[in-house]
């Protein structure tokens, strides 16, 4: 954590550097001693440090100085720092405006200048003003802070891409906190000609305006572009699957590279509890599954490329080629595809314009908090809804669940179905489906309607969280890789009547999970008929990198 400051303020530069060197002197092991020559230059300092959220402890301030007194400074601080200690150096003709000013400005305490020897006249005085502010100081939130309106589609993009990534953030809504709209004004972006939020500040003072997702990776450092031009293995999505077979294929000794599109995890990531998964008899949540993943992954040398896109493929010889979505190449022997599936989005009328400011596609944990004392709406069956529904029951008033089916036993686990009876504040509708949302800058209402009855109706509501069937994002792999309904062929699919797969080059068949075109391969959601399970696609990862190493045997 950064030292909390000291800011003495006066316009004689030698009493300036004198007070400086002696604070220092006293306090320099514990605080961070600034010093500025006039109450304007004093003022655009401390905005700064509120930008960067740093604290401030004490001010010294010179009364007597052009264009603005210490007293005036002191007046315009108290929003900025208002915890802060507040002491005026004064000569004995100032001591009427330095008492008046306990008042106006709150000050602390006054000191008569000279202040030699500063041991007796200056120390005792500073030091007790210092324990008493230490006594009720509360260290800031160390790290990014994102400014902006609950219902932007913008702002979600922007937490939910910071939240799984696991990168701590502030959200300041700035419709709710005083103090988002005073860092707005520090930050200089307001312009009633061009939008300014969201707002993302950074620990180190940048601030980016609506920033992307690749803005804010380049900053905090994640890796978006590759070391090497080829690798032994190449595995395009990180969701359970990629993440097994990065672990795998690394310690094993293939030079590995992953490359993920959104953040480490994939939808699996996103999941607030996974209690059916081997070895964790409590459960754990998505996020803690996709961390310790990556530390394993890291720890043998991978190296992860997120935010990154791929978004061709072709194949020389015995190179596979892989184009990023920056325009550059990345060549291999091997590849694994293992992009996982999206929630297919729900088509009715008024969703495309409010989806993000209201109506979400999975868990947005990010929202979890904002729906306390609300009731919100989920729609789906399966377990992702299931394990959403339990999750934001935790703050929501109420939480109902818009079934399709009967009934939750057709694709849920029993132990979730469980779970969700015994609370209270869940609520079952089979047999119903949203027809209609309605809103104008975030959700307002949705139109439901009953199977069986035909009946429509429509309720308040301001959240809507959508968890609908699951398509495969494979559109980049056109004319090169077979599929089925976007979902990839592998293995023994690929043989019909006996025959191999056209322009299969090999003399045996593909392997287990291997793709018509030897040396690329699939798991995970992204194969056709898989089981839509973490562990069997970490399985999968696995096995992959088995049957890679027997490719490679032939190849290399």
């Amino acid at each position: 954590m950064a030292k909390p400051v000291i800011m003495t303020v006066d316009d004689d530069p030698e009493v300036l550097q004198a007070v400086a060197r002696d604070l220092r002197r006293a306090y320099g092991d514990r605080f961070r001693v600034i010093r500025a020559d006039s109450g304007d230059s004093a003022l655009k300092v401390t905005e700064q440090l509120k930008l960067r959220n740093e604290s401030v402890a004490l001010f010294l301030v010179d009364q007597r100085m052009p264009q603005m007194s210490g007293v005036e400074f002191l007046e315009k601080e108290m929003d900025l720092f208002p915890e802060a200690k507040k002491a005026l150096l004064t000569a004995y003709a100032d001591t009427d405006a330095a008492i008046r000013a306990i008042n106006t400005a709150k000050i602390d305490y006054y000191l008569m200048k000279p202040w030699d020897p500063p041991e007796e006249k200056l120390y005792p005085v500073l030091d007790d003003l210092l324990d008493d502010w230490q006594a009720s100081f509360h260290p800031p939130f160390e790290g990014i802070r994102v400014i902006g309106n609950r219902w932007s589609p913008q702002s979600h993009q922007i937490k939910d891409f910071l939240a799984r990534n696991q990168v701590p953030y502030q959200w300041l809504d700035v419709e709710l906190d005083p103090e988002a709209q005073n860092l707005i004004s520090y930050a200089e972006t307001e312009d009633k000609n061009k939008p300014y939020l969201p707002l993302v500040l950074f620990p180190d003072g940048v601030r980016l305006v609506q920033p992307s997702n690749l803005q804010i990776a380049e900053k905090i450092g994640l890796n978006t572009q590759a070391q090497l031009p080829f690798y032994d293995l190449v595995i395009v999505g990180g969701g359970p699957a990629g993440l097994a077979a990065a672990v795998y294929g690394a310690s094993e000794g293939l030079s590995t590279v992953m490359i993920e599109r959104e953040a480490p995890g994939g939808q699996a990531g996103s999941s607030s509890r996974i209690e059916n998964y081997l070895g964790f008899p409590v459960g754990l949540s998505g996020a803690d599954l996709a961390r310790r993943a990556v530390t394993q992954a890291r720890r043998f040398g991978v190296e992860i490329l997120s935010p990154q896109e791929v978004t061709n493929v072709r194949v020389e010889a015995p190179y596979r080629i892989v184009t990023l979505g920056d325009g550059s190449n990345i060549s291999c022997h091997s590849m694994l595809i293992a992009t996982g599936v999206s929630y297919r989005k729900l088509d009715v009328p008024g969703i495309e314009k409010l989806t993000g400011a209201g109506v979400y596609y999975g868990a947005a944990q990010t929202e979890a908090i904002a729906c306390s004392g609300e009731e919100i709406y989920i729609i789906g069956g399966a377990n992702s809804a299931g394990q959403a529904a339990m999750y934001f029951s935790k703050y929501a008033h109420k939480v109902t669940m818009l079934v399709r089916a009967e009934s939750l036993a057709k694709s849920m686990s029993q132990y979730l179905i469980e779970q969700i009876e015994a609370t209270e504040n869940i609520t079952i509708q089979p047999r119903s489906s949203v027809v209609e949302v309605k809103g104008e800058t975030s959700l307002e209402a949705i139109t439901i309607a009953n199977a069986d009855t035909g009946e429509q109706q429509t309720v308040d509501a301001t959240s809507l969280f959508i968890f609908i069937g699951a398509m495969p994002a494979t559109d980049w792999l056109d004319r090169v890789v077979e599929r089925d309904r976007g979902f990839i062929l592998t293995g023994p699919d690929l043989i019909r009547e006996g025959k191999r797969p056209k322009g299969w080059t090999l003399e045996r068949d593909p392997f287990l999970l291997e793709t018509n075109v030897p040396g690329i391969f699939a798991a995970g959601d992204v194969r056709h008929k898989s089981v839509k399970r973490v562990a069997s696609g970490v399985g999968e990862g696995a096995i992959a990198v088995q049957f890679i190493h027997q490719y490679l045997s032939n190849v290399v």
